[in-house]
C-alpha cells in the first residue's frame, strides 16, 4: 500500500467489505444506454466522449463538491455602505460554469451543424450527474437565444455572446464581454405560474422602458441579463433587463437568496426593479407568446435533467452492490436485489430514451417535428419527473444507512429530485398545457398519433394499450382527468421511443410493467423482466 492510500488496518478493526473509492467517472464510456440513444438520435458522439472525460475528472468532481459546500453569499453593500447587489460564489462554481459553456452546453444547439440539440441534451444529462445547480443558468442561456430572435437588434448584440462558448463573469456591460449568460425573472408572489397576474409595471423611456416592481423568483442573479414580464400600456410584455450599464449598475436590487431544499450551488433570489432600464422583446401585450419559445426549450432540459439524476443514483447503487457482500454473497448476485436494480434501470433508460428522441425532433427543421416537440416535452417532463423521485429513493435505500449520509452523493441527488417537476410548470400546469396544446394545435396531436402509430406492430401489448387509450379518451378529457390522460399518453410516447431504439429487454420490460401494468406498486415488484440482459448494460470494463 502506498503512503497516500487511506489506512484500512485500524486499532480496533479492519476496514473491509466496502467498495473501492471512485476516483473519477466517465459519463460516456460507462453508459452504454447513452451511447446507443445518442447514436440513434444524431448526437455528436466524438464530442460527447471528449467532454465526458473532463466532466468525470477528479478536478471537476471536487469543484462540484466545493460549490455545494461553500454556498453562494449575498453581498448587498460594500464596506462604505454603497449598494453592490452581488452574489459571491466559491471558485468551484466558476470552474463548473466555464466547463459547461466551453463544452458547448449552449453553443452546440445554435451552430447550425447536425445534432446540435441532441448533443446539448446529452450535456444536460451529464451536468445533472456532475452538479445540477450550474445547469440552471446554462439552460436559461441556451433557451434565451430563440426568444431574443423576436427582437433582431437585441439578438444581434446578445446572441453571439450567449452562444460564444466563453465564460466571462466580469461585471461589465454586454458590449465589453466575450461571453454572456441570461436568466429569467418571471413569477411574482401573488401569481406564481399565472403570470397574467403580474403587477410589475413598465413605462417608456425613449426607445427603452423603466421597470418597477417585485419578482418572487429570480434564478442565477449574477447573469448578464434577464428576460422578465411586466405590464406595459399594451398589456403583459416581455423585456430584457441588462444587469450592468455603462458607468452604473442597473436598478435591480437583490432582496434575499432563497433557502432551498436543494440546488444549493445555484443562487436563487428575490429581487426588486427600481426603475430598471429594460428593452422590449416582441410586441407590447405579446409577453407570453414571446417568452413561450424560451419556456419550450427549458422544458426540454427538464426532461433530460431527471434522467441524469436517475442515472447518477443508479450508478452509485450499482457501484455499491458490486463492492459489498451480505449473507456470504455479493449484493449484485442476489436475485431480489437484481430485480430491484433492473426495474430502476428500465425507468432510467426510458427517461433518457424519450428525452433524446425529443431533442432530435428539435434538430429537424420541419413542422411535424416541431409540433411533436411542442406536446412531447410536456408529456415527458411530467412522466420523467414523477418517476425520478421514486427511482432515487429506491437507489438510496440500496445503500442502506450509508445512502442517508452526506458523505455519499445520495442525499444531494434526492434533494434535487423534485426540482425539475416544479420548475417551468408543476404537474397540474403541465397536464393542462398538454390539453391546451392538443386542443389548439391539431398538428401536435397529429404528429403525436403518427409517432405512436409508427411504433405499432412490434409488441401486441403496446398495440392493445394504445387502442385502450384511444377508446377511453376518444376526445380530450375534462380537466379532472388531465393527470390520468397525460400519464397514459406519456407512457405510450416513452414506450414508442424505446421500441424504436432500445434493446428488446428494456423496451419489452417497459411495455410489460409501465404500459401493460403487469406489476406491483414498487421497484422490484415485477416478474418476467430479462434481468441479466438489463443489468449487463450497467457493467463497465
Amino acid at each position: 500500500m502506498s503512503s497516500s492510500e487511506p489506512v484500512t488496518r485500524l486499532g480496533t478493526h479492519d476496514v473491509f467489505n466496502q467498495p473501492e473509492p471512485k476516483r473519477q467517472n466517465n459519463y460516456w464510456t460507462q453508459d452504454k444506454a447513452l451511447q446507443e440513444h445518442a447514436a440513434a438520435n444524431g448526437a455528436r458522439a466524438g464530442h460527447l466522449a471528449i467532454v465526458a472525460e473532463a466532466f468525470g475528472s477528479e478536478r471537476l468532481q471536487q469543484a462540484a463538491v466545493d460549490a455545494r459546500r461553500d454556498l453562494p453569499r449575498l453581498k448587498l453593500f460594500d464596506r462604505a455602505g454603497r449598494r453592490v447587489d452581488e452574489v459571491e460564489f466559491h471558485p468551484g462554481y466558476h470552474m463548473l460554469m466555464a466547463a459547461g459553456l466551453e463544452a458547448g452546453y449552449v453553443s452546440l444547439a445554435w451552430d447550425g451543424e447536425a445534432g446540435g440539440h441532441a448533443t446539448h441534451a446529452a450535456l444536460v444529462y451529464y451536468q445533472a450527474q456532475l452538479e445540477p445547480g450550474v445547469a440552471c443558468p446554462l439552460t436559461m442561456t441556451y433557451a434565451a437565444v430563440p426568444a431574443l430572435r423576436n427582437e433582431p437588434q437585441l439578438a444581434e448584440v446578445w446572441n453571439p455572446r450567449l452562444s460564444s462558448g466563453v465564460y466571462d463573469p466580469s461585471l461589465t456591460p454586454i458590449a465589453s464581454k466575450a461571453g454572456a449568460t441570461l436568466g429569467m425573472a418571471m413569477t411574482e408572489k401573488q401569481g406564481g405560474s399565472d403570470v397574467r397576474a403580474n403587477t410589475t409595471v413598465a413605462h417608456r423611456d425613449g426607445d427603452a422602458y423603466r421597470l418597477r416592481g417585485h419578482k418572487w423568483f429570480c434564478s442565477a442573479p449574477m447573469c448578464d441579463g434577464f428576460l422578465t414580464l411586466a405590464q406595459a400600456e399594451g398589456g403583459l410584455t416581455c423585456f430584457l433587463v441588462p444587469r450592468w450599464l455603462e458607468g452604473e449598475r442597473n436598478g435591480m436590487r437583490l432582496q434575499r437568496l432563497k433557502d432551498k431544499l436543494g440546488n444549493k450551488a445555484n443562487a436563487s433570489s428575490e429581487i426588486e426593479y427600481h426603475d430598471a432600464l429594460a428593452y422590449r422583446v416582441g410586441e407590447e401585450g405579446a409577453g407570453i407568446r414571446t417568452i413561450i419559445e424560451m419556456v419550450h426549450h427549458t422544458r426540454l432540459d427538464t426532461v433530460l435533467a431527471p434522467a441524469g439524476l436517475m442515472r447518477a443514483a443508479l450508478s452509485e447503487a450499482h457501484w455499491w452492490i458490486n463492492g459489498r457482500s451480505t449473507f456470504q454473497k455479493r449484493l449484485i448476485d442476489q436475485p431480489l436485489m437484481r430485480s430491484v436494480m433492473a426495474d430502476l434501470a428500465v425507468d432510467t433508460e426510458a427517461a433518457l430514451s424519450v428525452g433524446m428522441m425529443l431533442a432530435a425532433a428539435f434538430d429537424r427543421d420541419n413542422e411535424e417535428s416541431r409540433a411533436l416537440a411542442r406536446v412531447g416535452v410536456a408529456l415527458a417532463k411530467y412522466l420523467n419527473n414523477k418517476r425520478c423521485i421514486g427511482v432515487i429513493a429506491e437507489a438510496m435505500e440500496v445503500l442502506g444507512g450509508m445512502g442517508y449520509v452526506e458523505e455519499t452523493p445520495m442525499p444531494m441527488i434526492y434533494r434535487e429530485a423534485p426540482l425539475n417537476g416544479i420548475w417551468e410548470g408543476s404537474g397540474n400546469v403541465i397536464c393542462l398545457d398538454v390539453l391546451r396544446a392538443l386542443s389548439r394545435e391539431p398538428a401536435a396531436g397529429e404528429a403525436l398519433m403518427s409517432l405512436l402509430a409508427s411504433a405499432t406492430g412490434g409488441d401486441a401489448r403496446f398495440d392493445a394499450a394504445l387502442k385502450a387509450h384511444l377508446a377511453r379518451w376518444p376526445k380530450l378529457p375534462n380537466e379532472a382527468e388531465a393527470r390520468w390522460f397525460t400519464e397514459s399518453l406519456a407512457n405510450l410516447l416513452t414506450a414508442a421511443s424505446l421500441l424504436k431504439t432500445a434493446p428488446s429487454a428494456v423496451a419489452e420490460g417497459f411495455v410489460t410493467s409501465r404500459v401493460a401494468g403487469d406489476r406491483g406498486s414498487f421497484a422490484g415488484a415485477i416478474a418476467d423482466l430479462r434481468v441479466d440482459d438489463i443489468l449487463e448494460r450497467l457493467e463497465t470494463d
